[in-house]
């Protein structure tokens, strides 16, 4: 099963101000019909990173079996982490940065690693706000989660968000 999975991530206020991510998730069946899956929450306190994170991890987790999968997303945080292989040596390195300091997020790369275990996934960036249809919708479902009442948000303090 071929899916592709759309992400973005946002925060108002960078860092600690109201953020979401927002993901779109496209599937077409075998008689050709396709299927689309929004998914898209806010958090009052958190960052863009968190948020970029968030976005794939909630794609992948939506799927109920293991897919080929093409993550697309216009964070090179999150892209380039796979493409340039920069989770190998965090984890050879007991999650330290080559500079030696802790990885940020660890926690959220742990999750979003476990997700996409089941799935043989290719790694796609995209240039942000540049007309990408997908692309803008995801923007479009991050900020408006990111902009919800603060009533309505859950409160992102890095812990597990599920």
């Amino acid at each position: 099963m071929k899916v592709s999975i759309y992400s973005d991530g946002s925060a108002r206020g960078n860092p600690d101000g109201p953020g979401g991510y927002g993901t779109v998730l496209k599937y077409t069946d075998p008689k050709g019909e396709l299927h689309v899956k929004e998914i898209s929450a806010g958090y009052d306190k958190t960052t863009n990173n968190r948020m970029e994170l968030m976005g794939a991890i909630v794609g992948l987790e939506a799927l109920n079996r293991p897919c080929e999968v093409e993550m697309i997303s216009d964070s090179k945080y999150v892209i380039s982490a796979f493409n340039e292989a920069w989770i190998p040596k965090w984890i050879m390195n007991g999650w330290k940065t080559a500079g030696k300091k802790p990885v940020k997020n660890v926690e959220l790369w742990k999750r979003l690693l476990e997700a996409a275990k089941p799935h043989k996934i290719t790694w796609t960036w995209v240039k942000g706000h540049a007309g990408h249809p997908e692309n803008e919708r995801c923007d479009e479902l991050a900020t408006t989660a990111a902009d919800q009442p603060f009533e309505m948000l859950l409160h992102d303090d890095g812990g597990d968000l599920r």
